[in-house]
């Protein structure tokens, strides 16, 4: 059954990160002992759960993966998700139950129990590890995985096998993954609550084939208070007044900011804005990186630069936990 790691309601005293970054240190460091790779994650509202891999019980009988239409997978994510957001998808892939019926709004064929998704990472460039291969074209990155706790362990991979299997059909021989292992806490009134504990991404270094290539470049992110990120992509369209400015600063309200004046330039208003709703800065010490080839001749295709053994427990330095913004985040 499941194991959720969330108590709903736990709070700690101290600032918003102080003593309750201690408490997920704690929990965080538990996920990343020796055999910690024996759990896989799951999701509900965006809350997770974690199930032990030795546990089985999925049934293939019971389930199919086909392609959905956009909307339906997009709904899902990002009720469910803790990102609550939705990349940009070439190939939405929907896990369902076939002995239970749609829910509302749901695709034809069983309820949806899951989401696989393969996109356009932010950076293209990280398809560069595919030397033959056309990015976007013929390499996607697997953008989102979400599974609801529901669904029983090893669910994932069978689910990515049957996805990569039909991606193959649409001319796709790449795909890179990546896994963030840095917890995320949302501050709301009753004080912070836990998102998400990271993860090292055994799912595909140790279930699915993939090969490790170590981390991406360390950077420093702005945590807003719903855990979500304002990457720097959705800043910038908003200092320079670009188009989705409106939707950011929308994003940005919502969370507490005052309305932009009309007079008042980009800017100005994201640092005064950011400085109100109370960001985060966190350094972020890089995602681990997979990438595997899919589909017929496979093994003839090649991955550019050195692979090394994945990870099967990580670690995390105290001093890098988010702390709080006090002043202006840029």
């Amino acid at each position: 059954m499941c194991e959720p790691l969330e108590t709903p309601g736990r709070t700690r005293p101290g600032g918003p990160y102080g003593e309750w970054g201690d408490f997920l240190l704690a929990e965080q460091l538990e996920l990343q002992q020796p055999g910690s790779n024996a759990w896989c994650q799951r999701w509900n509202h965006r809350l997770p759960t974690w199930r032990r891999t030795r546990d089985g019980g999925f049934d293939p009988e019971a389930h199919r993966v086909v392609r959905i239409p956009e909307a339906p997978a997009k709904r899902f994510t990002v009720a469910h998700h803790y990102s609550a957001s939705w990349p940009v998808v070439r190939l939405a892939y929907g896990l369902q139950r076939v002995d239970q019926p749609p829910g509302p709004d749901e695709p034809e064929g069983g309820r949806l129990v899951g989401v696989l998704a393969l996109g356009v990472p932010m950076n293209t460039a990280v398809l560069n590890v595919f030397p033959d291969l056309t990015p976007l074209k013929e390499s996607l990155e697997l953008s989102r995985m979400c599974l609801l706790d529901s669904v029983a362990s090893n669910g994932e991979s069978w689910a990515c096998a049957r996805a990569f299997q039909d991606a193959a059909t649409k001319g796709i021989r790449g795909i890179v993954a990546h896994a963030d292992p840095v917890p995320r806490v949302r501050i709301t009134a009753d004080g912070p609550s836990y998102v998400m504990p990271g993860h090292i991404g055994h799912v595909y270094g140790h279930g699915q084939g993939f090969a490790y290539l170590g981390r991406t470049r360390a950077r420093r992110l702005v945590v807003l208070p719903d855990a979500t990120v304002l990457n720097d992509r959705a800043a910038a369209k908003v200092r320079r007044d670009e188009t989705g400015h409106a939707a950011v600063e929308r994003r940005l309200i919502a969370l507490g900011a005052t309305a932009r004046r009309a007079e008042e330039d980009g800017t100005r208003w994201l640092a005064r804005a950011l400085d109100e709703v109370g960001t985060a800065a966190l350094h972020h010490g890089g995602c681990h990186k997979y990438a595997r080839t899919i589909g017929p001749h496979r093994t003839r295709l090649r991955l550019a630069g050195p692979t090394l053994p994945a990870p099967r427990h990580g670690s995390l330095h105290p001093h890098r936990l988010p702390q709080r913004n006090e002043g202006t985040t840029r």
